[in-house]
């Protein structure tokens, strides 16, 4: 059986004495970054992170708060970020950010990387792809928190923060059905991510109430709905015969784009076709016709899951989602220019 590496045997290898491994292990100010950075990855390689490296360091608080995005390039995801800034700044907290892009390979380096970097807590919105969430196993088990938002885990293990994408979406459909449309479709990204699983099933909920056939082909499902994706989208409707009379898509840049396409091509909005949106981003109110939308409330998410982190860091039996598992906030339709073929 290997023996147990001790300082001394990082020391021996890096030529600094005993002390200086002792420090930088501890995180002691006195020890130089770089230093600090060979003695952790020594540390690392020889195996000394399995025993009391792991223990001294995770006795203290590095007072960073991990967060794993889908991707930055999102004013959803901003707003999110600066709720949780806002709450983080005022206890003490800085918040260490990476993005998965939408891969499941990239959130478990980072999420690897997060650990190692001995994060207080970790608070991610998942990528597209994340079906299996092993790479969280390792917080677990040390006791390390990580709660969820807006696209949260399907499991009861998991806590998350989030709205109800089902009353949302059906909610949205409602409206269009209201305005007189028959034949809708729904833009949604992949039905692997909770929030768009559930917008379809609120999608199909609402036509289900009003007897109007759920067609497969009027589901446009894509890897990325974003402002480049509505050409694509737009070339497709424009295929569909009878073509559609309203339109539901899960992003307002996108539906912003998708409506800009089909102006284009002569098609009136919403005379032709009736427009929702989902998110509420500066752009649905930029446009013309202003867009429907649904109000999303990314500020306060960010606020409410910082909020629920450092409650839990500083007394982990007393929290809400200690109790809850999930935090649904409100959401509501804002109505506008692009859905209302029936004028008021």
């Amino acid at each position: 059986m290997e023996k147990d590496i001790t300082i001394y045997d990082i020391a021996r290898d890096l030529g600094v004495s005993p002390t200086t491994v002792s420090r930088a292990l501890n995180n002691h100010p006195a020890v130089k970054e770089k230093t600090k950075k060979k003695i952790f990855q020594a540390a690392s390689d020889m195996g000394y992170q399995s025993n009391i490296f792991a223990a001294n360091l995770r006795s203290k608080r590095t007072n960073n708060i991990g967060v794993i995005v889908p991707s930055l390039n999102s004013n959803f995801q901003a707003s999110v970020l600066a709720g949780m800034e806002k709450v983080a700044n005022a206890a003490g907290f800085n918040l260490v950010i990476s993005q998965s892009l939408e891969s499941i390979e990239k959130e478990i380096a980072n999420t690897r990387s997060m650990f190692n970097s001995r994060v207080d807590g970790l608070l991610v919105s998942l990528a597209s792809d994340a079906e299996n969430l092993a790479h969280f196993a390792p917080f677990h088990k040390r006791g390390i928190p990580v709660i969820f938002y807006d696209r949260i885990a399907n499991s009861d293990s998991s806590t998350g923060v989030a709205i109800d994408n089902i009353q949302a979406a059906q909610i949205a459909t409602n409206h269009l059905i209201d305005q007189g449309c028959k034949k809708i479709v729904h833009v949604l990204g992949s039905t692997n991510v909770s929030v768009y699983s559930d917008r379809l099933k609120g999608y199909k909920y609402a036509l289900m109430d009003k007897n109007i056939s759920f067609d497969q082909d009027q589901i446009i499902v894509l890897s990325d709905i974003n402002e480049e994706a509505g050409e694509k989208i737009v070339a497709q409707i424009l295929k569909m015969d009878p073509l559609p009379d309203g339109i539901f898509i899960s992003n307002d840049a996108c539906a912003a784009s998708c409506m800009n396409h089909l102006k284009q091509k002569g098609i009136r909005i919403p005379e032709d076709m009736a427009i929702v949106g989902f998110n509420n981003e500066l752009i649905s109110r930029l446009v013309e016709p202003k867009i429907t939308t649904i109000n999303y409330p990314g500020f306060e998410m960010g606020e409410v899951a910082m909020k629920n982190m450092i409650n839990y860091l500083d007394e982990p039996s007393n929290t809400t989602l200690h109790n809850t598992n999930k935090i649904t906030l409100r959401s509501e339709l804002l109505i506008r220019e692009s859905s209302l073929k029936k004028k008021k």
